[in-house]
């Protein structure tokens, strides 16, 4: 080991219990000074738990912290922030009716006299901004900017409060590649000035594309530690998981989307009470055989337009058929009788009873199937039988059908909403983000499932915010921006820059009609 290398970060054998949950077990952790260090692993891994510890928002039950190369007690955010550190977290904390400024300097206001020197702060703010990149408009009020601006804007809040540590939490997730490309030009050029970056992600092709080192965490130890440069996204995922994961599906071998239309959507629109368009004349069909992906920034009318389409909300003008039947009138029970699955978007919005046992979740919309209900009367044998079968054909662990849906981690949710949905045996499934919050273990599994039910000959509509998501998946992708379908593309025809920007309006493709 270099003994010269200088750590701004060192965290020495750190636990942090929960009650009888170990989050944290004995783990330690050397960040080097300018360096992009990034820290992965599974949901539940720890990785978020120790950043936590080290900004202060968590005591250690345990162990001790080195910031550069002296011992530092961090008991609160206050005590992180005068140490250097800074934390940009994975849902902005700003305040949308407040200007860039003001967002900034909160809570670190500059006075002149008893008035805020706004005029100080605002030419403090242009210099940081001016030296890293981070280009923003301080006049702007905050609920204007596009989620790239908004992401500049809590980085400033860091250095202007003179952090010389980021620690940056899921930072790429609601970015475009555009966004995302530009996101890593700025955090070069910190890098390249001195400070510290820390990143927590998921995402194992960005990992390697701007780290200098990845520190890889299961059940809340470190299992592995390596410079980016030695290693690829296999070896982190096996790391991470504990065992050979498949990175890449090819669903070529899944067949080809047949001739036959399964839904087919003609001028679809969907206005508010305001009378606002949130879906504009939307058309689309989806073959047979076919995974039709959605494409787009989040808020863009994705999830209206699934709220359409699985029953939760009557369109404003249009039609929808199912396999040539007009389906636009039906409601979400009749739609979950026509055969049609959804897999909402937020699980525990949506899909799931909580705190009632899978047994009941493994039902839920299911209440007029007579082979487990029998009015008044639920038929407890059948639906136990029903619910341990989906269990084992889905691996939902643990496997106790009576133990609450709150128990169980959020892949295992995802999989058990999953095993509800094929088990109707749908003809059209909608699938709304079918992987967010799920690990990488689960993911792969949940891929084969959508792609196996692409292959019995049912379609497939697939919304995500993971563009990797759905280039793998989809036969063709229609773009969303403002509500309208700006494109329908074929992903093996388009690179997935150009598809960003779509996503963000800059430019329009032709519909493809195959």
């Amino acid at each position: 080991m270099n003994e010269n290398v200088e750590y701004a970060v060192e965290m020495r054998n750190i636990t942090k219990c929960f009650g009888s949950l170990t989050a944290n077990d004995k783990v330690s952790l050397k960040v080097r000074k300018g360096s992009i260090h990034a820290i992965v692993g599974e949901n539940g891994a720890g990785k978020s738990t120790i950043m936590n510890v080290l900004y202060g928002f968590y005591r250690a039950d345990e162990g001790e912290i080195l910031i550069n190369n002296q011992p530092s007690k961090i008991n609160s955010t206050h005590d992180a922030i005068a140490l250097g550190l800074g934390m940009v977290h994975q849902h902005f904390m700003l305040a949308g009716a407040l200007s860039v400024t003001e967002n900034i300097i909160l809570g670190s206001e500059p006075t002149s006299g008893p008035m805020i020197d706004y005029k100080a702060a605002k030419e403090k703010i242009k210099s940081i901004s001016s030296q890293y990149g981070l280009q923003v408009n301080p006049e702007k009020i905050v609920e204007n900017l596009s989620v790239g601006e908004e992401q500049r804007v809590e980085i400033l809040k860091t250095l202007y409060r003179g952090a010389k540590i980021l620690i940056l939490d899921e930072p790429t997730a609601v970015l475009t590649p555009q966004e995302t490309e530009e996101f890593f030009t700025i955090l070069r050029a910190l890098k390249n000035q001195g400070k510290t970056i820390i990143i927590i992600t998921h995402k194992l092709a960005e990992v390697l594309a701007i780290s200098e080192k990845v520190t890889v965490m299961r059940l809340g130890k470190v299992v592995g530690e390596v410079e980016t440069k030695n290693t690829s996204a296999e070896e982190l995922a096996k790391l991470m998981v504990g065992r050979e994961v498949l990175l890449r599906i090819d669903k070529s071998q899944y067949g080809k989307p047949r001739e036959e239309n399964i839904l087919s959507i003609k001028n679809l629109s969907l206005s508010d009470t305001y009378g606002a368009n949130l879906l504009s004349d939307i058309s689309f069909d989806i073959k047979a055989g076919e995974v039709f992906g959605i494409a787009g920034v989040e808020g863009n009318g994705q999830t209206e337009l699934v709220e359409v389409l699985s029953g939760l909300r009557p369109p404003s003008t249009g039609t929808i058929a199912l396999q040539g039947q007009d389906i636009t009138a039906c409601n979400s029970r009749q739609a979950k009788e026509l055969h049609i699955g959804h897999i909402p978007e937020d699980r525990h919005k949506r899909g799931l009873l909580l705190n009632s046992p899978l047994t009941e979740n493994a039902i839920l919309g299911l209440q007029n199937n007579t082979k487990l209900v029998g009015w008044p009367l639920l038929k407890e044998n059948q639906i136990t039988s029903h619910t341990k079968k989906l269990i084992q054909e889905f691996d939902v662990r643990p496997p106790d059908p009576d133990i609450a849906v709150r128990g169980l981690s959020g892949g295992n949710q995802q999989k058990l909403i999953i095993a509800r949905e094929f088990s109707i045996a749908p003809k059209f499934l909608i699938a709304s983000q079918p992987t967010r919050g799920v690990d990488i273990g689960a993911i792969e599994f949940i891929y084969k499932k959508i792609l196996e039910l692409k292959a019995s000959g049912a379609a497939v509509l697939l919304v995500s915010a993971e563009l990797d998501e759905v280039f793998s998946l989809s036969d063709r992708v229609a773009v969303l921006y403002e509500g309208k379908i700006v494109g329908i593309v074929e992903p093996e025809k388009i690179s997935q820059q150009e598809i960003g920007l779509m996503m963000t309006g800059g430019k329009k493709s032709q519909t493809s009609k195959t």
